[in-house]
């Protein structure tokens, strides 16, 4: 046997374990929800029957420059339970595809925001665009391939007022899009209203 069947080899089982370990039931589920809707609070919840989990924080860490971002993020640190595991981090399509634990990534709309500034988005840099569908196509094969239970927050937006900004008409459009790419690769959408949970049970149009 090869090298590379060996480690051909390796891999299959390493998921063969990870699809036995975890049922169907505790695969991928997509949490939406407004500002202050309970969508983290709901998909915290759904991680918790897991011994251990895997935090994945992706949009832009704690500063001193902003105490109100950072007071946001302590809020959010205080209430996990002891054996969670947090990962500060914007490349979610590798940590989709290295995790061997249940992962909650909380949220794609800050990961979004974070994102379209690394690809130079708020600024029109030339080939922003492809930037960007390079990276998010990456994070949804890795959502689709993904072998261990993975819960993913994310805003709705497009209910209210249209933003004044083009930037802000670009968050919209792109986070938009991108929630209606994961649903259609979720087992679970669900919708938080007022601290109520909607399951969306008919499949995406797109």
């Amino acid at each position: 046997m090869t090298k590379l069947t060996q480690r051909l080899a390796s891999s299959l089982e390493t998921a063969a374990r990870l699809l036995r370990r975890y049922s169907s039931d505790e695969a991928k589920v997509l949490v939406l929800g407004g500002v202050r809707s309970g969508k983290s609070r709901h998909a915290e919840r759904l991680m918790n029957r897991h011994p251990e989990v895997v935090y994945v924080a992706p949009g832009y860490p704690a500063s001193e420059d902003d105490p109100e971002w950072a007071a946001r993020i302590a809020l959010h640190q205080a209430r996990r339970p002891a054996n969670w595991r947090t990962v500060e981090t914007s490349d979610l399509a590798a940590t989709v595809r290295r995790a061997s634990r249940p992962l909650l990534i909380d949220c794609l709309g800050t990961w979004v925001s974070r994102v379209l500034g690394e690809v130079g988005a708020w600024e029109q840099a030339k080939g922003w665009e492809l930037r960007l569908d390079d990276r998010l196509e990456e994070f949804l094969a890795a959502w689709v391939n993904a072998h261990v239970p993975i819960v993913a927050v994310s805003n709705e937006v497009g209910m209210g007022v249209v933003p004044a900004t083009v930037s802000g008409r670009v968050f919209r459009d792109v986070l938009g899009a991108l929630n209606n790419r994961v649903a259609a690769e979720s087992d679970s959408v669900q919708l938080v209203v007022a601290g109520r949970v909607l399951r969306l049970g008919e499949r995406a149009l797109l």
